[in-house]
């Protein structure tokens, strides 16, 4: 996937206050005198999160190099467990069968949140829909769904021909929205949707499409806010909309959800691994404010050190 240029641009100046705000200690960092290469991979709505921690860690440590990609999750954890990344990135958690994946190749993984997401159900702004039910939304992408219009599955909606669009199969998002939403992993209806592992290319088909509607991670809906209307999710407590605070508190359900970077325990062995996953966690908010992700709370943070130190 090709890196997002639009990061790099926007963060600039967000990187340089937090890179002051920090002052070189919170996270420690190494002190500049770090040196080594480290690969990320994985996750496309975490690789935001993780360039942005790249680019604030290598301004303090310029003699490492680190490339973060964006593959998908499940392809992230293949290249991961194979010992040809350091850091997995990945918007669910790793599943069994990749743990034993990785087990083969002697590759163990240690799990560390270090934001949180939610999956952003969105439309054209021509199709104006302000809330649908976990159950329409099966009704639109699930396995046996066949509806072509919106008002197929409500007739309050308006009757404009759908086109639907959603993440790859390699996408955590997809696993974690199917199995929420549809009641199985990897279980969706194959007529009528396009996928994409560039989120940035499900913006662009959502938005340029009058019966445009589609889901990915909410970070892109805010990046494009101005092209797209977010829609309010119903999981049978009423309509919420996705924000930070809603889903930081969780309070929108079922499609909120925490999100990863799994650095291997071989790799935590390396001083420049260890300390760029310190320093991204003890600085984590601040990240995930600078690349528009929500943040981690204090309870959280401290929960994720926890982890770092393995206990």
């Amino acid at each position: 996937m090709k890196p997002k240029t639009w990061l790099f641009l926007g963060l600039a100046g967000a990187l340089a206050l937090v890179g002051a705000a920090c002052g070189g200690g919170a996270g420690g960092g190494g002190g500049g005198d770090l040196s080594g290469t480290i690969q990320v991979d994985g996750s496309s709505t975490v690789q935001p999160f993780a360039q942005a921690a790249a680019e604030l860690f290598q301004e303090e440590n310029p003699g490492v190099r680190i490339t973060v990609g964006g593959a998908g999750t499940g392809d992230g954890f293949e290249r991961f467990c194979r010992g040809e990344t350091e850091i997995s990135d990945a918007s669910r958690p790793i599943e069994a069968e990749e743990k034993d994946a990785c087990k083969k190749e002697n590759v163990q993984p240690r799990e560390v949140q270090v934001a949180n997401d939610g999956i952003a159900v969105v439309t054209s702004k021509q199709l104006q829909v302000d809330c649908v039910t976990t159950d329409q939304l099966k009704d639109l992408f699930g396995p046996d769904a066949d509806a072509k219009t919106l008002k197929d599955v409500d007739p309050k909606f308006p009757a404009t021909p759908a086109t639907l669009f959603a993440p790859g199969e390699e996408s955590g998002t997809f696993d974690f929205f199917t199995e929420e939403i549809n009641g199985e992993e990897g279980a969706q209806r194959t007529e009528g949707v396009q996928t994409s592992a560039d989120d940035n290319q499900l913006v662009t088909g959502v938005s340029g499409s009058p019966g445009g509607i589609g889901y990915f991670g909410f970070s892109f809906f805010e990046q494009n806010q101005d092209k797209l209307n977010v829609v309010g999710v119903d999981g049978g407590e009423g309509c919420v909309k996705p924000s930070s605070e809603t889903i930081q508190n969780e309070s929108y359900k079922p499609l909120s959800r925490p999100i990863f970077m799994y650095p291997s325990e071989k790799a935590l062995q390396r001083p420049e691994v260890k300390e760029f996953m310190n320093f991204t966690i003890d600085n984590a908010p601040r990240i995930a404010e600078a690349s528009k992700i929500v943040p981690l709370t204090g309870e959280q943070v401290s929960e994720s050190q926890s982890s770092l130190k393995g206990s």
